[in-house]
């Protein structure tokens, strides 16, 4: 029985050091995403395609830099100003998985014609003052990560794949 304790330790606590690592290597990767200096190339950064290479994985993990308030040099054409960090999260978090902007911003846009040419259709919502950037919509997005809703969306393994996900970060994240 001690000897099953132990594995057991040893592996939750391997799974959670794991766990940080990944964070500090996202947060270490947005760091050098920082030095861009449009966003419409933010995608286009080798450290973007290392976060998407993630994949799901990552997006609990961008999402704890939502609310991080650092000015970057990565200037946004479409408002005329440098982009925060937590924008830069944002943006990423997009790609690996379109958000439901609705949802998490609980403001409707049928156009999307404010940002034209940029692929970052999320940076269309950065207009109000800085209004993504608040924990509220952090907590929208998390929500929105563990829906039924967002779960339901993907059938067979890949099911069972995203169900493993959401009870690993359940389980470590709150």
């Amino acid at each position: 029985m001690k000897k099953f304790s132990l594995i057991i330790s040893i592996l939750l606590l391997n799974f959670n050091l794991g766990f940080s690592q990944t964070e500090s290597e996202i947060d270490s990767l947005l760091n050098m995403i920082a030095e861009t200096e449009n966003s419409k190339e933010i995608i286009k950064t080798i450290q973007a395609e290392k976060i998407k290479a993630f994949g799901e994985n990552s997006l609990i993990t961008l999402a704890e830099f939502f609310t991080d308030t650092t000015l970057t040099k990565v200037k946004s054409e479409c408002y005329n100003r440098n982009l925060t960090k937590g924008e830069i999260a944002i943006i990423i978090a997009d790609r690996i998985e379109p958000m439901p902007y609705f949802t998490v911003t609980r403001i409707q846009n049928c156009t999307l014609t404010f940002c034209e040419n940029n692929p970052n259709r999320i940076e269309y919502y950065f207009s109000i003052n800085n209004y993504l950037n608040n924990k509220e919509f952090k907590e929208r997005y998390v929500e929105w990560l563990f829906s039924e809703d967002r779960l339901k969306s993907v059938k067979g393994k890949d099911r069972k794949k995203r169900k493993k996900i959401l009870t690993e970060w359940k389980n470590n994240s709150r």
